[in-house]
């Protein structure tokens, strides 16, 4: 109990009331800014008074030319007071994501989980009378940077994935990947079909994408502490964790895509289907295929620059730039990033690192460390605790829970090679984290008949499956993996 308040603790204490302080300085009662819905009562007065005021306007001329100025200045108090309002909400969003993060990794648990819990904290404040964090949920401004923050992530996924790594483990890894993507997608199907049976068949299919992603950040951390990262087991989850990744984003697409036709009026029909299939896995490989042509021209064109941070530069260029044609032909923007990740290599920018400049990952490092906290709290903050007050809810959760840990042990079953453990393979594909949360975040936003796929009821049980499934992976691998088992294989070509 003597070393419970250190100095570290008590500067944040501090900084956490002087933030809350400040808050309710600068922001009073008048929070709820100009990003978050204004209710209806308001927008009548505010109507009701600009029509009288335009009105009182006088015909003279003169009085015609001053109403611009005053305009201007309105215009721009409020410009000022918007950006008062974002800065505010980034220092709490970014103290919360630090704090918890702190607070989970002293437990040898990712800083995602934190983030995640402290934002469901923020967020539901509500509950117990405090309202002053609820227009971070509907600032506009947050929600963008939110989003840029998740493709910055994914690039991230696809700099530290390696094709080459990924054709070297062959063919055990894509049937695992293959049998951990299928299982928990149809177990997935039908525990939404249960428990939702007034929902459309496009929720259950929606249900069933988010319980096939993997986080192989989570497993290969776990598999890098206790040093097995060099066993065959290892090599054979994360290269399936990749292989997953990739069947999960092509999944998420042809959903959304399958969604999408639906809100506007056509059926779901095979040949549909097909052609969002095709076009999925059409920009995927040929992005990578195209991407790896032209991208060794493109960062040699700019190693000739003197300016600094081309580098840089062209990555998030290529970043942006297939997240953007990903959005424009239906897809998830994060594809597109996922496939730029995976393009460029490291030996494609090695005239700029000879010249003694950091590695694309090295840069890209600082820019997510601002900008994905900031998705995953606004994550947790979009959690209703209430929700949890309904039995159905947290049956649900329950079971989707279970469905999301017993499908991916199908995994085991494509293991042939003696001497593997196949007990490891099952339980390091389990840990869904920022993937399932990601997919989520997308239904949330992707509306049918008017209503959110996701609904809040929904949302709130996905997001416990992923807390659960990230917190039970540490402990049961490290067993899996340090437990009497046989010595470690080699499989032939690893």
């Amino acid at each position: 109990m003597s070393r419970l308040l250190t100095t570290r603790r008590t500067i944040t204490l501090i900084g956490v009331i002087a933030g809350l302080w400040l808050f309710s300085i600068f922001a009073g009662g008048n929070v709820a800014g100009q990003d978050n819905p204004i209710p209806a009562e308001t927008t009548q007065t505010i109507d009701s008074t600009a029509m009288q005021a335009q009105a009182e306007q006088p015909a003279e001329a003169g009085h015609e030319q001053g109403a611009p100025a005053n305009g201007e200045e309105s215009g721009a108090t409020s410009e000022k007071k918007e950006v008062s309002e974002v800065l505010l909400g980034l220092i709490i969003i970014l103290l919360a994501a630090k704090i918890g993060g702190d607070i989970v990794e002293r437990f040898k648990q990712p800083a995602v989980l934190g983030e995640l819990i402290f934002g469901i904290l923020i967020g539901n404040l509500t509950l117990v009378g405090i309202d002053v964090f609820e227009p971070f949920k509907h600032s506009l401004t947050l929600e963008v940077l939110a989003e840029i923050g998740v493709i910055i992530l994914l690039f991230q996924v696809g700099l530290e994935s390696s094709l080459g790594e990924m054709m070297k483990v062959g063919v055990t890894s894509f049937m695992v990947a293959t049998l951990g993507v299928i299982t928990p997608f149809f177990l997935g199907y039908g525990v939404s079909a249960w428990f939702l049976p007034h929902e459309s068949i496009y929720v259950h299919i929606f249900i069933g994408a988010t319980l096939t992603a993997t986080s192989v950040g989570i497993t290969a951390r776990v598999l890098r502490d206790i040093g097995k990262i060099q066993t065959s087991e290892a090599k054979i989850i994360l290269g399936a964790a990749v292989i997953d990744d990739i069947m999960g984003l092509v999944i998420l697409a042809v959903v959304m895509g399958i969604i999408s036709a639906a809100s506007g009026g056509a059926g779901l029909n095979a040949g549909g289907v097909f052609w969002i299939i095709f076009k999925a896995i059409a920009f995927v490989v040929g992005a990578i295929i195209i991407g790896h042509l032209l991208a060794p021209k493109i960062l040699n064109v700019g190693s000739k620059m003197h300016v600094k941070g081309v580098l840089l530069a062209i990555a998030l260029m290529i970043c942006f730039t297939l997240a953007f044609v990903a959005d424009r032909i239906g897809l998830a923007p994060i594809v597109g990033a996922f496939a730029a990740g995976l393009i460029l290599e490291k030996v494609h920018y090695k005239p700029f690192t000879d010249k003694g400049e950091h590695g694309v990952e090295e840069m890209i490092d600082p820019i997510a460390m601002f900008l994905v906290p900031i998705f995953f709290v606004r994550m947790g903050m979009m959690v209703e605790l209430e929700t949890f007050s309904h039995m159905d809810i947290l049956a649900f959760a329950g079971v989707m829970t279970l469905a999301a840990i017993l499908g991916k042990q199908a995994c085991s079953l494509a293991i042939f090679t003696k001497g593997i453990n196949r007990v490891a393979i099952g339980l390091g594909m389990i840990p869904r984290g920022e993937v399932g949360l990601i997919f989520a975040g997308i239904g949330a936003k992707l509306y049918l008949n008017n209503e959110a796929v996701i609904s809040g009821g929904t949302f709130s049980a996905v997001v416990i499956m992923v807390i659960v499934t990230t917190l039970v992976t540490p402990p049961v691998l490290k067993w899996s993996m340090m437990r009497g088992a046989p010595p470690p294989r080699e499989l032939p070509g690893i």
